[in-house]
């Protein structure tokens, strides 16, 4: 992995501005539907938009731990946390949509009070990860930029479920 300079402003920039946006276009897509849609599963094979935004989550929070390791520790060694493991540890399936929004929406902010405050040093600390692909390398820039493209798609999926 890279390091980050100050080529890679641009790319910081962008990311962070996706970050703050996906609650925001979490909310302005389910706007205006109630309750028992965004519950709704529109397939067997399907998931809500409720558990959409659990998902999020639940991603949000694994990661966001493994950035602030990242942020505390020299090089860490961390072993992957699958966010999919880890909402089944939690109730967030059974909590309403807007609830699980106002969650995701405040631990988006904790991370972003993170990442603001990182000078281009920061951006490239670096951690190596193991229980998925062994030896996988990733900086905090890398790293985030990932859970960005990682909520497009569901922003995108979305945006389906409550076309239906």
């Amino acid at each position: 992995m890279p390091k980050a300079t100050a080529a890679h402003e641009p790319e910081i920039r962008a990311t962070l501005e996706a970050l703050v946006a996906t609650p925001e276009q979490i909310a302005r897509i389910a706007r205006g539907h109630s309750e028992a849609i965004l519950h709704h599963s529109p397939a067997p094979d399907a998931w809500s938009a409720r558990e959409i935004v659990a998902h999020l989550r639940a991603c949000a929070e694994v990661w966001g731990r493994s950035i602030d390791r990242m942020i505390a520790e020299h090089e860490p060694t961390i072993r992957y946390v699958s966010p999919r493991g880890w909402l089944k540890k939690t109730d967030y399936l059974n909590q309403n949509f807007a609830e699980s929004l106002r969650d995701f929406a405040g631990v988006r902010r904790g991370l972003l009070d993170t990442l603001v405050g990182l000078d281009v040093a920061g951006w490239s600390r670096r951690a190596t990860f193991t229980g998925t692909t062994l030896g996988r390398e990733a900086t905090v820039l890398s790293y985030a930029k990932r859970i960005a493209e990682h909520e497009v798609q569901h922003l995108e999926q979305l945006r389906r479920v409550l076309e239906r």
